[in-house]
């Protein structure tokens, strides 16, 4: 039997199911997510397998920090998370493509992201993707690359 997959986008009601993907209760971000969703500066779109979550990656609009948004032309790659279980395996790379054909239908010539620079899986598959480092910083997370792709 085949299983059922889709990558959709959900609201903030069904945004608390994103646990099952990551521990929404331990991230100190979880509230300021949900804020942004509701502001309607965060979208979020879930992989799903037979009605699970599975994966999650979000596109926001609006940041405090200019770097990764620009009104109308740059918008900000939050999120990318998938399930332990079902890292390597493909999920990741089908959240990118969707996310970067739904940036370009918005009208976003450029798409920012944050990544830890020891995330070696994440920056490869951002590289893949044909994002470039553009700054590295450090913040009470440890060091971190801003890496940007252009979409026209």
């Amino acid at each position: 039997m085949e299983n059922d997959i889709v990558i959709e986008e959900i609201g903030i009601d069904d945004y608390p199911k994103c646990d099952n993907i990551w521990d929404m209760k331990k991230c100190p971000f979880t509230q300021d997510f949900m804020k942004q969703i509701d502001e309607g500066s965060r979208t979020v779109f879930i992989y799903k397998i037979d009605g699970e979550f599975i994966g999650e990656i979000d596109l926001v609009t609006k940041s405090e920090d200019s770097d990764y948004t620009i009104d109308g032309i740059r918008c900000y790659l939050s999120r990318l998370i998938v399930k332990k279980q079902y890292r390597n395996k493909g999920v990741g790379s089908a959240l990118m493509d969707y996310f970067i054909n739904k940036a370009i239908a918005e009208g976003f010539s450029e798409i920012s992201l944050g990544v830890d620079c020891g995330n070696l899986n994440a920056v490869h598959l951002y590289e893949k993707f044909g994002f470039e480092v553009f700054k590295k910083g450090e913040d009470e997370y440890g060091e971190y690359f801003k890496m940007l792709k252009k979409l026209v």
